[in-house]
């Protein structure tokens, strides 16, 4: 946050599951401007969604132990059946790539996860990692038609750009621009992230020393 603050920021999106289940309070406390994360917009939009009042969580270990979901499910539609699981092994894979429906390994570990939850009828199933989108096919061929799959990460940049709105400082212009930062292995990063946005932006990542922050 303090490397992001050199910026001059309108927001930030905390644009991952687990810092956002176990760091939000603190970092709102900590700094005078928005900041959005994942949690929220998210189970706001499943609430919506659901038809049965039967929801599914999936994230990671460090999410589903925080109880952060939970929480907010019970503070906004207490009335709702929620379903939790962690699933540590999505990540890892989604990084390797595996993350297509056919490939067996993926689709073996996603039945095992969802098994359970496809079984106790949800209708809606909350995708709590920002990693999690990434094999929405594979998950939805596990679930079924049915059941409607929440992209947290999705509906934080639609409650970022709410809330810009809302301020009146949403820019007037088609695209701005993108720049990228890691205090990790720019490689690794390069490859992840070209992953995520569909598009290759190998040459466009800046490694920083976080530790001078």
């Amino acid at each position: 946050m303090r490397f992001l603050s050199e910026f001059d920021l309108k927001a930030v999106v905390i644009a991952c599951g687990t810092v956002s289940s176990n760091c939000l309070t603190e970092l709102r406390s900590e700094n005078d401007l928005p900041i959005i994360g994942v949690v929220e917009p998210a189970v706001e939009a499943a609430v919506r969604a659901t038809k049965n009042g039967r929801v599914g969580i999936v994230a990671t270990q460090a999410s589903v132990s925080s109880g952060a979901y939970e929480r907010y499910f019970r503070d906004i539609a207490p009335e709702l059946k929620i379903f939790s699981k962690a699933c540590p092994l999505f990540v890892p894979l989604v990084e390797e790539g595996r993350c297509h429906v056919g490939d067996i390994v993926i689709e073996t570990v996603a039945e095992d996860y969802l098994r359970e939850m496809r079984d106790e009828g949800i209708d809606t199933l909350v995708l709590g990692c920002t990693h999690y989108p990434l094999i929405a096919e594979v998950i939805g061929k596990v679930l079924g038609s049915g059941v409607t799959l929440i992209d947290a990460g999705a509906e934080s940049a639609k409650a970022a750009r709410t809330l810009l709105t809302e301020r009146n400082m949403l820019a007037e212009r088609d695209k701005g621009e993108s720049h990228y930062y890691t205090s990790d292995r720019v490689d690794g990063f390069e490859k992840l992230a070209s992953l995520f946005l569909g598009e290759n932006i190998t040459g466009q990542v800046q490694k920083i020393d976080i530790s001078k922050y």
